[in-house]
C-alpha cells in the first residue's frame, strides 16, 4: 500500500510540473494519465484506472493520428481494465481496436503485435473461448519464435500463456507440459532469485495439485517462496500468494485446519499491506470462508465469505462475475447447513448477476446452472434438477473438449438424478461416462505447439486421484440397487483402496463407507453394514449440523439395519431421528421423508 501511494504521489508531481509547462491536450500529459492510471489497476481501483486511461485516451485522439501506436496502446490500457473488471465483450471491443490499429501501423514481426495477440487471447479465455485463446496465444508466439532465440525470457511467456489455457480447458498433463518448457528457460537465463521463475514454480505446482499430486505441488509452491525469502520483506504482498496457494494444497488434501493456518498468514499480510477494498483481500475472505466451511464452522464461513461480498461490491460494478462467485459461495455454506430454501435463493442471486454479465454460452453459466440443479435434486425435484443439469451439459458440450473434467461432473450429476429415479442402467450409463473422463483426455496435438482439434489418448490424472474414489463408489452403488453385488463390492473396494492411499474429501468418504455400509446390509452382511454405517456417521457428526439432511439418510439406514436384526428400539430411535431433521429441512413431498415415514410405520407395527 505503501509503495502504490509513494509512486501515485511522484507521478501526481510529475503531473503538476508537466502541467504548468505544456498545453491541456499535449501528448506528454497522456504518459502522465497512464502512468496513473496503471499505478491504481495494481491496486485494483479499476474504476480509478478507467478513468485515468480514458483521459489519456482523449489527448490522443485528438493530437495524434488515427493509426498512431500511441493510440492502440490507450486502447489496448483500457481493455485490460474492462478484462479487469470481468466485462469481457467490451475489453474484447478495445483489444480488438488496438490490434487493427498495429497491423496497420507496425511491421508484421513487430512485437507489440505479439503483444495484441496474447492480450486478445486473455481476454477470450476469461470468456472461456479456449479454442479461440489458443489460437490467439500461438499467432503470438509464432511471431516471437521467428524474431527470437530459442530460450529468451519473452518465449517462456508465450509458451506460460499456451499452458495456462491448457490448464483452463482441463488439460492439465498437457498444462504441465508446457509450465515445465517456461521454468527450463527462465532457469537457464534468469537470475535464481528473479521474480519469473517464482512465477513458473506455482504455475507447476498448480498443475500438480490439479492432477491431485499434492506433495508435488507443494515441493514446488514451497520453491517459490524460498525464491521470494530472499528477495521480498516478510510482508509484502506477495509473499501471501504463496501462502494461499499451499492453503489451497491443504484444502484439497481436506487438512482444513492447515490450509486456514496458511490462509491467515496470508491475510495478516495483505491486511497490512493493501486498501480495505482491494479485491486482493475479498479473495482472502473468501479463502478463509470457505475452509471454515469445510471445518463446519458455518457462521464463521458466513462472516468471512459476506466480508469478501462487501468488498466485491464497492469495487467492482453490479453484474461483475466475481460478485455471483460470491453469492455461489455463500449458497454453498447454506447447503452444507442443510438450508435448501437459502441455498436456491442465492444460487439464483448469482445465476442473475452471470446471465447478465457472460455471454449464453460461458462456462461459468454452465456451472451456474448445475449448482442449482444439484438444489433441486436435495429437495427432490427430480424432473427439474435434470432439465438445468442438461442446461449446463448442453453448454459444456459446445465450449468444452471432449474429455474436459466438468464434463465428467455433469455426466456424475445426470447419474445422480437417474440414480435418484431408480432408472438405474440409466444413471450407470453417466457415471461411467464420468469415469471413462476422469481416466483418459486427449490432449490437443500441433506440429509445432498444438491445435486442440487433433486428440490423442493420454492419462489426464493419476490412478490414485481422490476423484475416483466417489465415482466407483457411486457406480458401486448402483449396481447394489440392480442386484449385482460382486460389481458393486468391486467398485467399493476400488474406492476404499483409493481413499486408504490418498486423502479424499471427509464428507465423500463417509458416502463411501455408507455406500459399502448398504451394500454388506443388502447381503445381510450385519456387523460389516454397522461398522461402516458407524464410520460414515462419526465423520458426518463432525463435519455437519446436528440436522443436516445427509445425516437422516444414515439414521434411516440404521434403522433398517436394526429392524433386520429385530432390534426394534434402536431402530425406532434412528428412524426418528431420520424423520425429525427430514421434517425441518425438506419439503413434505421429498421422497426421503416420505420414504422414512414408511419405515416408521413398519417399525412401528413391530414394537
Amino acid at each position: 500500500m505503501e509503495d502504490y501511494s509513494k509512486a501515485l504521489e511522484f507521478y501526481a508531481k510529475a503531473h503538476e510540473l508537466k502541467g504548468k509547462s505544456l498545453p491541456s491536450n499535449h501528448p506528454d500529459l497522456a504518459i502522465s494519465y497512464n502512468n496513473i492510471g496503471g499505478v491504481y489497476d495494481s491496486m485494483g481501483n479499476y474504476s480509478k484506472a478507467l478513468h485515468f486511461f480514458e483521459k489519456a485516451y482523449k489527448i490522443r485522439e485528438k493530437a495524434l493520428s488515427p493509426t498512431h501506436p500511441d493510440l492502440a496502446q490507450s486502447y489496448s490500457n483500457i481493455g485490460l481494465v474492462y478484462n479487469d473488471m470481468g466485462d469481457y465483450s467490451k475489453a474484447l471491443e478495445f483489444l480488438e481496436k488496438s490490434l487493427e490499429i498495429r497491423k496497420k501501423a507496425l511491421t508484421p514481426d513487430h512485437p507489440d503485435l505479439a503483444t495484441s495477440y496474447n492480450n486478445m487471447g486473455l481476454a477470450c479465455d476469461n470468456m472461456g473461448n479456449y479454442s479461440k485463446a489458443l489460437e490467439f496465444y500461438e499467432k503470438a508466439h509464432q511471431l516471437l519464435e521467428k524474431r527470437l532465440p530459442s530460450d529468451h525470457p519473452d518465449l517462456a511467456l508465450s509458451y506460460n500463456n499456451i499452458g495456462a489455457v491448457y490448464e483452463s480447458m482441463g488439460d492439465y498433463s498437457k498444462a504441465l507440459e508446457f509450465f515445465e518448457k517456461v521454468y527450463k528457460i527462465r532457469e537457464k537465463v534468469l537470475s535464481p532469485t528473479h521474480t519469473d521463475l517464482v512465477i513458473s514454480c506455482n504455475n507447476i505446482g498448480l498443475a500438480y495439485n490439479n492432477m491431485g499430486d499434492y506433495s508435488k505441488a507443494i515441493e514446488f509452491y514451497e520453491k517459490a517462496h524460498k525464491i521470494k525469502e530472499k528477495v521480498l520483506r516478510p510482508n509484502h504482498p506477495d509473499m501471501a500468494l504463496t501462502y494461499n496457494l499451499i492453503g489451497g494444497v491443504y484444502d484439497s488434501m481436506g487438512d482444513y485446519s492447515k490450509a486456514n493456518e496458511f490462509f491467515i498468514k496470508a491475510h495478516k499480510i495483505l491486511e497490512k499491506a493493501l486498501p480495505p477494498t482491494h479485491l486482493d483481500l475479498a479473495q482472502s475472505y473468501n479463502n478463509m470462508g470457505l475452509v471454515y466451511n469445510d471445518m463446519g464452522h458455518h457462521s464463521k464461513a458466513l462472516e468471512f465469505l459476506e466480508k469478501s461480498r462487501k468488498i466485491r461490491k464497492k469495487a467492482l460494478p453490479p453484474n461483475h462475475p466475481d460478485l455471483a462467485t460470491s453469492y455461489k459461495n455463500i449458497g454453498l455454506v447454506y447447503n452444507d447447513m442443510g438450508d435448501y430454501s437459502k441455498v436456491l435463493e442465492f444460487f439464483e442471486k448469482a445465476n442473475h448477476i452471470l446471465e447478465k454479465a457472460i455471454p449464453a454460452n460461458y462456462p461459468d453459466l454452465a456451472e451456474s446452472y448445475s449448482n442449482i440443479g444439484l438444489v433441486y435434486n436435495w429437495m427432490g425435484h427430480y424432473s427439474k434438477a435434470l432439465e438445468f443439469f442438461e442446461k449446463s451439459l448442453k453448454i459444456k458440450l459446445i465450449v468444452l473438449p471432449p474429455n474436459h473434467p466438468d464434463l465428467a461432473a455433469s455426466y456424475n450429476m445426470i447419474g445422480s438424478v437417474y440414480y435418484h429415479m431408480s432408472d438405474y442402467l440409466k444413471a450407470i450409463k453417466f457415471f461411467k461416462k464420468d469415469l471413462k473422463i476422469a481416466k483418459n483426455i486427449s490432449p490437443p496435438s500441433h506440429p509445432d505447439l498444438g491445435s486442440p482439434y487433433q486428440w490423442l489418448d493420454q492419462k489426464m490424472l493419476p490412478d490414485r486421484h481422490p476423484n475416483f474414489a466417489i465415482t466407483y463408489s457411486h457406480i458401486g452403488d448402483v449396481y447394489r440397487l440392480m442386484g449385482e453385488y460382486e460389481k458393486a463390492f468391486s467398485c467399493h473396494r476400488k474406492a476404499l483402496n483409493i481413499q486408504e492411499t490418498v486423502q479424499c474429501n471427509p464428507l465423500e468418504r463417509a458416502t463411501i463407507y455408507t455406500n459399502l455400509g448398504e451394500t454388506y446390509g443388502e447381503m445381510n452382511d450385519y456387523t460389516m453394514a454397522l461398522m461402516y454405517f458407524q464410520k460414515g456417521l462419526e465423520i458426518r457428526e463432525k463435519k455437519q449440523p446436528k440436522n443436516h439432511p445427509d445425516l437422516a439418510l444414515i439414521y434411516h439406514s440404521l434403522a433398517k439395519l436394526y429392524l433386520a436384526t429385530e432390534e426394534y428400539s434402536m431402530a425406532m430411535k434412528n428412524v426418528q431421528q431420520a424423520i425429525e431433521i427430514a421434517q425441518e429441512k425438506l419439503p413434505s413431498n421429498h421422497p426421503h421423508l416420505l420414504n422414512y415415514k414408511e419405515t416408521f410405520e413398519i417399525i412401528r407395527k413391530k414394537l
